[in-house]
C-alpha cells in the first residue's frame, strides 16, 4: 500500500534576506512531515550572508520578473503543486506566481502589493527612501544600514538586539524590484508585478498583516484584499493580522502562532 505525501511548500524570501529568514518556519513545516523548498532569488541562491555583503555584483539589475521566472521554473521541476508561501517582496511574488496557477494554496505574509494598488503609507516610504532616493543607482544593490535595518525589520527591540540580527541575517538590496514595485502601483496594466485580480481559478490567498510593521503596514494588507474582492472574482482571499507583529513576523517571538494558522489555513482551502 503506497503512503500518501503531505503536500510541499515553497518559500520565498522577501528584501535584504536570505533563505536564512525562513529558518523558524521552514524547520516546523518539516517536523510536521511537508518538504520545504526555499530558493534564494537569483544571485542569492544558497550563498552565505558575508559572501553576499562582499561581493553583490550577481543582485545588480535583477527585477521582479526575473525573480519570478526562477521560482517559476524550479516550482514546474516538482512532482505536485506546492503551496506557495512568501515574505514581503516574496508576498508579491506570491501573488505574481498565484497568477501563473502554479499552487494549490498561496499565503503572502506582509506582502508588497501588485500592480494599481496605490496604497504607500509614509513608513513605507520611508523604508525605500536610502533606494528610491538615488535614480541613478536604479540597477544598483545597496547595503542596509543597521539603522534602517532597526526601524524596517527591528522596531520591537532595542538597537543592540536588533544590530544582532542585521549581523546573521541582512544583505544588500535588489534595487531594481523596489523601483518596479513602487512604479507598479501606479500602472496596474503594465507594472511588472500586474496580476488578475479578477483571475476566476486562482487557488485560494491568505494575505496575513503585522500590527506594527513599517514595511507593509496593515492599510496595504488591506488594500490588497478589497482590490481582489472588488474584482468580482469567486476566488478565495482571505485576511489575518496579528497585534504586535513587525515585519520581522516569521521569526519574531510567537512565530509559531502565524506559521501554524498558515499551515493549517492553506492545508484546509488548498485546491485539489
Amino acid at each position: 500500500m503506497m503512503t500518501a505525501t503531505k503536500t510541499p511548500i515553497v518559500l520565498i524570501h522577501g528584501l535584504w534576506m536570505t533563505p536564512k529568514s525562513w529558518d523558524t518556519w521552514a524547520a516546523y513545516f518539516e517536523a510536521r512531515g511537508h518538504r520545504v523548498i526555499r530558493p534564494g532569488w537569483p544571485g542569492i541562491d544558497d550563498r552565505e550572508v558575508d559572501d553576499i555583503r562582499s561581493n553583490p555584483e550577481a543582485l545588480k539589475g535583477v527585477g521582479l520578473a526575473q525573480i519570478a521566472d526562477h521560482y517559476e521554473r524550479i516550482i514546474r521541476e516538482l512532482p505536485e503543486k506546492p503551496i506557495i508561501m512568501g515574505h514581503s517582496f516574496g508576498g508579491l511574488l506570491t501573488q505574481m506566481l498565484a497568477d501563473r496557477d502554479l499552487g494549490v494554496a498561496y499565503v503572502a505574509v506582509t506582502p508588497g502589493q501588485p500592480a494599481g494598488i496605490t496604497t504607500l503609507p509614509a513608513s513605507t516610504l520611508r523604508t525605500g527612501f536610502p533606494i528610491l532616493s538615488n535614480p541613478f543607482g536604479k540597477n544598483g544593490a545597496k547595503p542596509i544600514s543597521k539603522a534602517h535595518f532597526h526601524f524596517t525589520f527591528g522596531n520591537d527591540l532595542s538597537r543592540a538586539a536588533s544590530d544582532e540580527l542585521w549581523e546573521q541575517f541582512a544583505v544588500p538590496s535588489y534595487n531594481r524590484v523596489f523601483f518596479e514595485g513602487v512604479a507598479a502601483a501606479f500602472d496596474e496594466k503594465g507594472g511588472v508585478s500586474h496580476v488578475d485580480y479578477a483571475k476566476a481559478d486562482r487557488a485560494p490567498l491568505l494575505v496575513i498583516a503585522g500590527e506594527i510593521d513599517h514595511v507593509v503596514p496593515p492599510a496595504i494588507g488591506t488594500a490588497i484584499v478589497k482590490k481582489y474582492r472588488a474584482s468580482g472574482s469567486p476566488s478565495l482571499v482571505e485576511y489575518k493580522e496579528y497585534a504586535g507583529r513587525t515585519h520581522r513576523i516569521v521569526s519574531q517571538d510567537g512565530w509559531e502562532e502565524v506559521a501554524e494558522y498558515a499551515l493549517d489555513w492553506a492545508l484546509e482551502h488548498a485546491q485539489a
